[in-house]
């Protein structure tokens, strides 16, 4: 069979693609490698909640349950995503790693473990949380110390006693640290300035006022756009900022080589820990796909909105793949409902 669409990935960007291709008459796949839909939500920390809330962590066409302000844990949203595959009787065949996908001269062939497939359009909605990034250095440190990157980290329970230091510096190496900090010293290196932002504000979330500001529309092509995408992720809340004043965890420069187990800063100072949690993000993992003429020398998707330079190849879920929260369960709808008038476009 050649299906007029096959989605990789059924996260979230998945999923909502997958409900826009409902309302055609498209035939379409979404082929994901994990066992049970939501399972990347699912194996991230035990204590992790979205700083999103409710009103702003839904898909297009079902409303997350809860109350408007409530901030979800990981396992509501795992929850969610299963329930949303269900709502709309998504077709999703789970289990299945494709360890290439090239172009054929009328479609797309999909190898995988569970045999070939091919499709006349392809959206890769595999999202940017793939390979976990890890330092090289790391690999100087002896099997002393305990290494874990964050989306290993469950609790604290993982690890051994005595300190902890935590490099990176978004929300989750914030709320590791903060975490952490509950029972034994915790440092967190930092390789910019921390922004904090609260919340709340005035009984609503900042999510709120983000939208009433139009700061959610913000498009990557904007004089705005630019410059938001120039600063790092701020922090929400300020129990880590609390946590740095009063020395519960002490803040570290950006974490640069290892010397004898000591982890050495761009300062030049060293410290001792006995478990390093590295919350330093993720690389991209495109090497499947054997059409290298939409991706740069770094490896990274080359596309507007989502569309490449092949047609009937898409990207969906990549951060500022055109707006501000289009890696959000909030933005990436919006984009989904895009790329599906482009294939609806190529089937012309």
């Amino acid at each position: 069979m050649i299906y007029d669409v096959i989605i990789v990935g059924s996260g979230q960007a998945g999923l909502s693609m997958g409900y826009y291709l409902k309302q055609t008459k498209l035939t379409f796949l979404i082929l994901d490698k994990g066992l049970t839909i939501g399972e990347a939500w699912k194996n991230r920390y035990d204590s992790l909640t979205l700083f999103t809330p409710v009103s702003y962590s839904s898909l297009p066409g079902l409303e997350l349950d809860g109350m408007p302000n409530h901030y979800p844990t990981k396992d509501e949203m795992a929850d969610y995503l299963t329930k949303y595959a269900e709502t709309f009787s998504l077709p999703i065949l789970l289990n299945t790693s494709i360890s290439k996908l090239e172009q054929t001269a009328t479609n797309f062939l999909l190898t995988t473990n569970r045999g070939d497939y091919t499709a006349k359009q392809v959206v890769i909605a595999t999202g940017p949380f793939q390979h976990p990034y890890i330092p090289d250095f790391s690999r100087l440190l002896s099997d002393q110390v305990l290494q874990l990157h964050s989306s290993n980290y469950k609790n604290s329970k993982q690890l051994k006693q005595g300190p902890a230091l935590v490099v990176g510096g978004g929300n989750s190496g914030s709320q590791i640290a903060v975490e952490l900090s509950n029972d034994r010293n915790v440092y967190l290196s930092v390789g910019h300035k921390l922004k904090f932002l609260p919340q709340d504000l005035g009984n609503k979330s900042i999510f709120w006022w983000f939208d009433k500001l139009g700061i959610l529309k913000v498009h990557t092509n904007s004089k705005f756009g630019e410059f938001f995408k120039e600063m790092p992720d701020p922090i929400f809340g300020y129990e880590l900022k609390s946590l740095l004043k009063n020395g519960k965890i002490t803040l570290k420069l950006r974490a640069k080589s290892v010397v004898n187990d000591h982890i050495v800063f761009e300062d030049n100072s060293k410290i001792e820990a006995a478990n390093i949690i590295w919350s330093t993000g993720f690389n991209g993992n495109y090497g499947w796909i054997h059409t290298p003429s939409v991706f740069d020398k770094k490896g990274v998707p080359i596309h507007q909105r989502g569309v490449t330079s092949i047609r009937g190849l898409f990207f969906l879920g990549l951060p500022w793949q055109y707006r501000t929260g289009s890696a959000l369960l909030q933005g990436v709808g919006r984009d989904a409902e895009y790329l599906m008038q482009q294939v609806l476009l190529n089937t012309k």
